[in-house]
């Protein structure tokens, strides 16, 4: 966990738009020396305006996260610019594809590369830094709420999401008792770009003719998706949701959920869960099983979990975020 921001160096991937930059905007906010990281260029430079207009100590850092050899000059280059890296946020991610039968090999390839090895690569990088320099640090990967129960006609995404769920759960039991923390970030609707830069950064070699097209943003607005209404003005803007990613840090809450909306659906998927295990008598050939797999560690219980508390609500006219 991080109790203390002022002076530290965060390393955030996917900060030059949406909920990255929010995270990257609170983190500046706390007096963290901020590495925005992202594959363009152009909109790194756009985005290092903000942090230069309010005198922020914030630095442009130009990335693809599937480039392991890169990521590793990249992690370099923040530590000579700002000394240890306490904060690895993981949140490049793109979306791809439709079903799992209609979707490209290109598709598959594209959305596995940035949203499960991305961050496999940020968590193999910097965590042994971060166990190294032995000062509090943390580490947050975003997930989705498609990455806690399904959500219809998004597998290829949802799928990437279930796997930084099932990653970060592990990695937070395995830095147990180290100085460094770690969450699984489940934001719900945020004012994104993620449509646009999706497109952005998906390499020619795995584009395929028939993708949909969305136009760039203008003034700085989050694009629409094709055939979707105008939500930008009830969804949560980046900005309060970085507060809340602060807050979760602060907390070392393993889970960082963003919306309240998403309690009952998620109740409904863990109950079903409950429900589908076999209600048998425990029999004394299952009572020795059950004892054997005492021997398995976690596999049938992890304590971890009972550490997780609510944390307080915030008011629907909350205003930290505003600046």
């Amino acid at each position: 966990m991080i109790k203390n921001f002022e002076g530290k160096t965060a390393f955030i991937t996917g900060s030059a738009s949406g909920i990255g930059m929010g995270i990257a905007h609170a983190c500046a906010k706390h007096g963290m020396k901020v590495c925005i990281v992202d594959k363009r260029e152009d909109a790194l430079e756009e985005a290092l305006k903000w942090y230069k207009e309010r005198g922020y100590e914030a630095s442009a850092i130009a990335l693809d996260v599937t480039d392991r050899e890169a990521y590793v000059k990249a992690v370099e280059k923040a530590e000579e610019l700002y000394g240890n890296i306490h904060l690895l946020v993981n949140n490049a991610g793109v979306s791809a594809g439709s079903t799992v039968w209609d979707s490209s090999w290109n598709d598959w390839d594209f959305i596995m590369g940035i949203n499960c090895m991305g961050v496999v690569n940020g968590i193999k990088i910097v965590v042994p830094r971060m166990l190294k320099h032995g000062e509090e640090a943390h580490v947050v990967s975003t997930s989705s709420t498609g990455g806690v129960f399904a959500v219809a006609g998004c597998p290829l995404y949802n799928s990437t999401k279930f796997f930084v769920s099932g990653l970060m759960e592990t990695v937070a039991a395995d830095l147990e008792g180290t100085n460094v923390g770690a969450s699984v970030l489940y934001p719900g609707p945020t004012n994104s770009q993620l449509g646009f830069s999706s497109q952005a950064v998906r390499p020619d070699a795995l584009k395929d003719a028939n993708a949909p097209v969305f136009a760039p943003p203008k003034d700085g607005e989050a694009p629409a998706m094709p055939a979707m209404p105008d939500f930008t003005q009830i969804f949560m803007t980046p900005e309060e949701l970085g507060e809340r990613v602060i807050m979760g840090i602060e907390r070392n809450d393993i889970f960082i959920w963003t919306h309240p909306e998403f309690k009952a659906g998620t109740q409904l998927r863990n109950d079903a869960q409950v429900r589908a295990i076999p209600d048998e008598p425990l029999t004394e050939k299952r009572k020795e099983r059950a004892e054997a797999l005492k021997f398995f560690g976690s596999l049938t219980y992890n304590p971890m979990y009972e550490k997780q508390t609510t944390p307080p609500g915030l008011a629907e006219d909350w205003d930290r975020s505003k600046e």
